[in-house]
């Protein structure tokens, strides 16, 4: 088959920018060396230019999703894109040892980094490698386009902390069970009035020590859940919002008015696991970049300052089906019960493995804050049938073809990728195990149950100690986690805060 790629110059019989046949002379690239790309990443990348053309691409970002699933990346010319989209783009790898203020949490001028890994010390090079079937064209930055990367060594292997590939991974073990996932995505986040609108001194940070958060407002009072009229207030915010993920292909399905001040929530149709985690990298980006051209400020941090009545979490609905026959898993045929035997073993994974997934999918001290009794939050790991306030509901009975699990312990800043490595990675176990979820809760907030770890601290303790995911992932992954997000603890104990200064300073 004839793979579209590179473009052809008028001088060499082509007339500019177009897709043409990638002729043998021109394989000489980073990616065809090591073969990183199928026949459909090849037909993207002809899309790619095509779409460049009659859109008016002049640059396209080239981002890669970090630890924090956060993006980072490059700016790329069109006149460079070939090139980069043949033999990738060089970033320093530093950027996978930092923690959330972007401090390098290990000695990368040490011989292994730190971590016993020749390919990071002394800040070595890494190669993002665009996927073409991600590009988009940015709504709001006329003549941008946007496309995610994997990251490889220069030798071509892939890097083991590449979360979007880890999860890859896991996703091709669960095939080689015979099932494929399906995720549905409700995320809940903040929209704050800005009220300043210049970079002040005192908010320049540097690593390790940011600089102070933007002074800002409420723009909803609160109180009045789905509240049409809440809602119509911040009209304007709802279409750009609207209007600017549709134009990213994003599966966007509602735009909610939520409890608290400030608080909404969007809800993305159910896509397979890997679309689903790169949905929501790009939705969370671009809520963000699309509320600062107005003067907004959007934050998926679960519980601002500002929040005192609601915290924002992330309830991730997950399903699998049967890759031969394409049926739903969890669908019971037995009237007694509301999930099959697989449904039931992969929600025993989930909470057999709540408090090291906790590590996961509330990766940040301040999402701790959200696990409240009687708050529409998890306070402890029990499921419970169609119940809101389980760490896990059930959802649909016998025959219902649209039966699944939602876990609602998950905070919004989590990295997509591995918040669903960690559902993969339990969920697997429970179904090898033949574990057993044991009967609903009906008291979610009084179950003798154990309670989900109280602080990222526990958390961090509970993934070390858990050998079902230092087994699937590796102890060097799970090691490179735990040391970045202990470095982040670190400087958390560490800070004097207004709680200590008001509690003690005058009292003693």
């Amino acid at each position: 088959m004839a793979r579209n790629a590179d473009e052809r110059p008028i001088a060499e019989g082509g007339d500019g920018t177009s897709a043409r046949p990638l002729l043998a002379g021109d394989r000489d690239g980073f990616v065809e060396r090591h073969g990183l790309w199928g026949e459909p990443a090849h037909a993207a990348a002809a899309q790619v230019r095509r779409v460049m053309d009659e859109r008016g691409v002049e640059r396209v970002r080239m981002s890669f999703g970090d630890q924090h699933g956060i993006l980072r990346g490059k700016t790329i010319t069109r006149s460079a894109l070939p090139g980069v989209l043949r033999s990738g783009l060089t970033v320093p790898s530093s950027l996978l040892l930092k923690d959330t203020s972007g401090r390098t949490a290990f000695p990368v001028f040490t011989s292994g980094a730190g971590i016993g890994m020749s390919q990071l010390a002394g800040v070595g090079d890494m190669v993002l490698v665009g996927d073409p079937t991600t590009f988009r064209v940015l709504p709001w930055s006329p003549g941008t386009g946007w496309l995610l990367c994997d990251a490889y060594f220069p030798d071509g292997s892939s890097v083991p902390f590449d979360t979007r590939n880890i999860l890859r991974r896991s996703l091709d073990g669960l095939a080689d069970k015979g099932f494929a996932m399906t995720v549905g995505v409700e995320l809940e986040f903040h929209v704050f009035r800005s009220d300043e609108n210049v970079l002040d001194v005192d908010r320049v940070g540097q690593p390790g020590a940011p600089g102070r958060a933007a002074a800002v407002g409420p723009t909803t009072p609160g109180a009045q859940l789905l509240h049409e009229e809440g809602l119509d207030s911040l009209d304007d915010v709802v279409a750009i919002l609207h209007r600017g993920l549709e134009a990213l292909d994003l599966p966007l399905r509602s735009v909610e008015l939520e409890f608290g001040a400030s608080q909404l929530e969007i809800t993305l149709e159910p896509a397979d696991a890997l679309r689903a985690a790169d949905d929501v990298l790009l939705c969370r980006t671009a809520i963000r970049q699309l509320c600062r051209r107005q003067g907004l400020q959007a934050t998926f941090m679960s519980r601002p300052v500002g929040s005192e009545s609601a915290s924002t979490g992330w309830h991730l609905h997950q399903s699998l089906r049967h890759l031969d026959s394409g049926a739903p898993a969890f669908v019971s045929t037995d009237a007694g019960t509301s999930l099959s035997e697989t449904g039931r073993q992969w929600l025993a994974g989930l909470l057999c493995h709540a408090a090291a997934s906790s590590a996961f999918t509330t990766p940040t001290v301040n999402g701790y804050k959200r696990y409240r009794p009687y708050s529409l939050a998890p306070d402890r790991i029990v499921w419970g049938q169609d119940n809101k306030g389980a760490m896990v509901r059930a959802i649909g009975g016998p025959g219902d073809p649209d039966t699944r699990l939602e876990n609602r312990s998950g905070e919004p800043a989590a990295n997509p990728y591995l918040y669903l490595v960690s559902q993969v990675i339990s969920g697997l176990d429970g179904i090898e195990a033949r574990r057993d979820p044991g009967l609903a809760t009906h008291d979610p907030y009084a179950a003798e149950a154990e309670l989900l770890p109280r602080t990222l601290m526990a958390a961090l303790d509970a993934l070390q100690a858990d050998e079902v995911f230092a087994g699937a992932l590796g102890r060097e992954v799970v090691d490179w986690f735990l040391m970045i997000k202990r470095a982040e603890v670190d400087r958390y104990l560490a800070h004097v805060s207004d709680w200590e200064q008001r509690e003690y300073f005058g009292l003693f």
